[in-house]
This record gives structure tokens, C-alpha cells and sequence, in this order.
């Protein structure tokens, strides 16, 4: 057991049986009264966020969390398959633990995966991923960046709101986090 005074930001504490990550502490001593804790936790499965308030020196149940690196290698239609970069250990993560990363993964990227008693818990994706556009309308000629946008199908399957000007073929850097198109890679 732990006490609040080693919260710190990414730490993943258990309470009540369920795991959460601390995305911001502060540590508030008022005038009067004793001093706490305000955290703002995430939960690691769902990505639930809620704010908990500990008394000073209270115990709290700190998980051990192992991050590695891993390779993307393919999905077997019921998990996707990862490899340990440092022992080439194969893992399945099931669709649900790698969530929206889906629609960013390309064979060989890699990822970082956060596993509890081995376990996978999330996928850590880079902030930004190159695609390379499978699909979408033809633009005219005149039509500009600041003219609006038009639907992308990208080579994952997933689509994009992309400039009128580009075209099918044209590779393209996304963010990760939002699916939001950030520009054009040569």
C-alpha cells in the first residue's frame, strides 16, 4: 500500500477493484482544516474520467503497469496479433482493448502497449499516423484547401474529411487521436 503522497501523473491506482490512471493531482493544503488530494482519474478500460478528492496520507493501492514496445502484425478476425519487440513474444488483444487504434493500425507499426499481470490494458498509437488514400471523389479543377472538405476512404478502411484538391493515392498524415487530417506527406 501506498499513501497520497506518491500520486503522480500516469500512475494507475486500484480502487475498488477497478483500474485507474491519474491524468492531473493537487496537492492543497487550505488555511484551515487538513490538507488532500484532488485527482482527476481516468479509467484504463472504459476511458471514463471523474474527479476524486483523498484526505492527505491516505492509503492508496498503486498497479504496477509495464509498458513495452510492440509490432503490429495482423488481426486474426477476432484479436489483433502484436510482437514483443525484445523477445518476439506473439500477444492477441481483443478488439475491444485496442478500441478506436483500429482504424490507425498498419501492419509492422509500432505501438506502445500498457499490460497489468499480463493483461493488455490500452494501446498507446503515435500522435500521428501516414495513410495513403484508397478512395475518394475526383476534384475539380479550382478547388482549393480553404474550399471545404469531401470523405476519404484510407487504406485501414476507416474515413477521413480530407481538402477538395486531393486525390486517391495521395498519402496523407492523421492524427491519431481525433481522425482529424493534418496534411499532405510527400
Amino acid at each position: 500500500m501506498a499513501s497520497t503522497a506518491d500520486i503522480k501523473n500516469g500512475v494507475v491506482l486500484n480502487i475498488d477493484g477497478q483500474l485507474w490512471s491519474v491524468v492531473e493531482f493537487q496537492h492543497v493544503k487550505p488555511g484551515k482544516g487538513g490538507a488532500f488530494v484532488r485527482t482527476k482519474l481516468k479509467n484504463v478500460l472504459t476511458g471514463k474520467v471523474v474527479d476524486k478528492t483523498f484526505n492527505a496520507g491516505a492509503k492508496v493501492e498503486i498497479e504496477n503497469v509495464d509498458r513495452r514496445d510492440y509490432t503490429y502484425l495482423y488481426n486474426d478476425g477476432e484479436s489483433f496479433v502484436f510482437m514483443d519487440q525484445t523477445d518476439y513474444d506473439q500477444i492477441n488483444v481483443p478488439e475491444a482493448t485496442v478500441g478506436d487504434a483500429k482504424n490507425f493500425l498498419l501492419e509492422n507499426q509500432q505501438v506502445t502497449i500498457a499490460m497489468n499481470n499480463g493483461t493488455p490494458l490500452y494501446i498507446d498509437m503515435p500522435a500521428s499516423v501516414v495513410l495513403e488514400i484508397t478512395y475518394t471523389e475526383p476534384g475539380l479543377q479550382g478547388d482549393r484547401s480553404s474550399a471545404g472538405t469531401k470523405p476519404a476512404t484510407v487504406e485501414t478502411g476507416y474515413e477521413i474529411q480530407v481538402p477538395l484538391f486531393l486525390e486517391t493515392g495521395t498519402k496523407v498524415k492523421v492524427d491519431t487521436r481525433t481522425g482529424d487530417y493534418l496534411g499532405r506527406v510527400n
